[in-house]
């Protein structure tokens, strides 16, 4: 898949094309029915079937300080695209500048003149433009104007359920991870890298991988959970930990996982934790061998649970 960034990369190499717009946090399924039937389009009629996305969530440019916490890190998020058939994502900066471009600029300039829009494919609750002006009608209007079709896609529901990636952060937010699972159509995972840690767990007896986090990334509720971790080299069952080890004192918001049947170190290595099953609170322990008893029966239950699904 070919990455086009920024403003300056436009217009594309390749057209027309069959386009998809959207922040896509997720990737979820609502999403992911949006892209197919773009990818769908573009095979029918001959099109290059192309994503666009911006490079930051559009409110930390219009309400700085109200911004989510993100599911997905650029890379995923690109990873995942790919995986649905687009050839080409364009990813711009949501700036200040761009916010206040009117509907017919954004139309004009980046679908027709830069993308070279044949067919756009948009959720049906899809807004753009200046104070989010530009709407599925005006949409299909302009593009009558401009020459290109457009379509909508509706709400997915799952059981009656909206899905979004509003309510899939909520829905993490208190461990819960059933709703994700089904929304996401996969298992929710936190991208990072293996840091140094304070070594406790080593001492344990359950030396654990230490994520660093990029600034702004969503994580599940605090509590143990049984998953998978993701290397390069292949995936290991993992007792993970999301919390501030209260047992010793209190620490900032951390996620840690010890690796199953695992002997290397991987410090500075990528890592992405996937999160299967919620196996308990963190709570604080009266001392260092109740909590090491403690993680051996999280190690256990991980070992039973991951093996039998």
């Amino acid at each position: 898949m070919e990455l086009a960034r920024g403003i300056a990369s436009l217009p594309l190499s390749v057209g027309p094309t069959a386009v998809t717009i959207g922040f896509f946090d997720g990737v979820h399924r609502g999403h992911q029915a949006v892209i197919h039937r773009t990818v769908e389009v573009a095979n029918d009629r001959g099109l290059t079937p192309v994503a666009l996305t911006f490079d930051r969530h559009p409110r930390e440019t219009l309400t700085p300080g109200n911004v989510p916490p993100l599911l997905t890190s650029m890379d995923r998020k690109a990873a995942l695209i790919q995986q649905l058939g687009v050839e080409v994502l364009t990813v711009l900066e949501f700036t200040e500048e761009l916010s206040r471009w009117p509907p017919e600029d954004f139309v004009a300039r980046i679908l027709v003149d830069g993308l070279k829009a044949g067919h756009a494919v948009v959720g049906s609750n899809f807004t753009f433009g200046h104070k989010a002006a530009g709407t599925l009608a005006m949409l299909s209007d302009l593009g009558e104007g401009h020459g290109f079709s457009v379509e909508g896609v509706g709400l997915l529901k799952i059981d009656g359920r909206p899905v979004s990636s509003s309510s899939i952060r909520a829905a993490l937010a208190e461990g819960d991870l059933d709703w994700p699972t089904q929304g996401l159509g996969r298992r929710f995972a936190v991208d990072g890298t293996v840091v140094k840690g304070a070594g406790r767990g080593r001492e344990m007896g359950f030396p654990t991988a230490n994520l660093s986090v990029p600034p702004g990334m969503l994580l599940p509720a605090q509590g143990v959970y049984a998953g998978k971790a993701l290397l390069e080299d292949g995936s290991f069952l993992a007792a993970i930990n999301v919390g501030t080890n209260p047992t010793f004192g209190g620490e900032p918001l951390r996620v840690e996982a010890f690796l199953l049947e695992f002997d290397r170190d991987i410090q500075g290595e990528p890592i992405a934790i996937e999160f299967w099953d919620r196996l308990r609170d963190e709570v604080p322990f009266a001392s260092a061998e109740e909590l090491a008893r403690q993680i051996g029966e999280d190690v256990d239950r991980t070992r039973e649970l991951l093996h039998t699904s």
